[in-house]
């Protein structure tokens, strides 16, 4: 279903004045009524009648008085018949027989994600019963929202289980789709966005792994979670914009807000992690080492400062490997007699 702009002027003003007007004129008729009774029954008795039904019925037109404020809207149906939407802020008068509709008037997105009845803005208490009106509102907003949706347990591409988080931020941009095409957007924008979260976690390992392919063009790469924070909360995005496109909804951004190994291996993983940090700075330190001891052996030739046979160049190799790869400072020891 298509959004339809209702076209009408911003007649509120005009549409109170008029009524209280009207309801004016009938009080003035009850009274006037009253006094004609003593006078002459036929006259009075009219204006009675004629005061108290507008009475009656005099207040249904201040039903279609709507006020709507900047970045809402108010989707107007009449007797089934979807009629408009208004979009403009203003002070309006309808037709009073149109009703609004928003079926996620009574949904609220919470911070966790959960979905919850909020209670009405106005609450009535009679003798401790605790009797509660609700007073919902029925327009729809047109700000930017954010739903952050709870933490989620989910398994990489490895098979880890991994706990990611993320924030979404949306908004209605086609009120009639938000409306009619499904029956409650906010609780299906929640639903869309943990599936999404879901179907992409699952082609991204926690970390970079061999020999894994993230983008589908059948060649590894160094695609992970935690490395490829932005491509992957973008192709989240992109997943749930997807999916939202046929409820009139449209997503800002998504970020990740938490991720994190799962509890039950959550130790595991940091050993691993600590083992791989430790063998990748021993190998630096080694190609560090060695680099050294060859630009020594190649200035000690150049300079001719001293002549070493193999056996002596390899008594030094491993002094210098030694001091340079060992994990405590170094203590000399002087040799004051010859060499062989």
């Amino acid at each position: 279903m298509e959004e339809k702009i209702y076209t009408t002027k911003k007649n509120g003003m005009a549409g109170l004045f008029g009524t209280l007007f009207v309801i004016a004129l009938a009080v003035a008729a009850i009274v006037a009524g009253a006094l004609q009774l003593e006078v002459n029954t036929v006259p009075g008795v009219i204006l009675l009648v004629v005061g108290i039904i507008i009475c009656a019925v005099g207040w249904i037109p201040l039903l279609g008085l709507k006020v709507i404020k900047p970045q809402e809207a108010l989707v107007l149906t009449l007797f089934g018949d979807y009629k408009g939407t208004i979009k403009d802020p203003g002070f309006y008068f309808v037709n009073p027989f149109c009703t609004a509709v928003n079926p996620a008037a009574s949904t609220k997105l919470a911070q966790s994600g959960d979905t919850a009845n909020v209670g009405g803005a106005l609450t009535i208490s009679a003798n401790g019963t605790g009797t509660s009106v609700e007073s919902l509102s029925k327009k729809i907003s047109l700000k930017a929202m954010t739903l952050n949706n709870g933490r989620q347990k989910i398994n990489d591409c490895l098979g880890n289980p991994v706990e990611i988080g993320i924030a979404v931020i949306w908004r209605v941009t086609d009120t009639a789709k938000a409306v009619f095409n499904v029956d409650n957007y906010k609780e299906y924008l929640s639903l869309q966005c943990d599936s999404a979260l879901r179907n992409i976690v699952r082609i991204y390992p926690y970390d970079v792994a061999s020999d894994v392919d993230t983008t589908g063009d059948g060649q590894a790469d160094e695609g992970s979670l935690r490395g490829s924070a932005e491509v992957v909360a973008e192709r989240i995005k992109e997943e749930i914009q997807s999916k939202v496109t046929e409820a009139g909804l449209e997503i800002l951004e998504a970020r990740i807000t938490y991720l994190a190994y799962a509890p039950e291996i959550a130790s595991v993983m940091l050993q691993r992690q600590q083992a791989s940090a430790i063998i990748d700075a021993r190998k630096m330190i080694v190609d560090g080492a060695v680099g050294m001891v060859e630009m020594a052996l190649e200035r000690l030739n150049e300079k001719q400062l001293v002549e070493l046979d193999e056996e002596r160049k390899a008594a030094m190799v491993s002094n210098l490997l030694v001091v340079l790869c060992g994990n405590h400072d170094a203590q000399p020891v002087v040799n004051s007699g010859s060499l062989y």
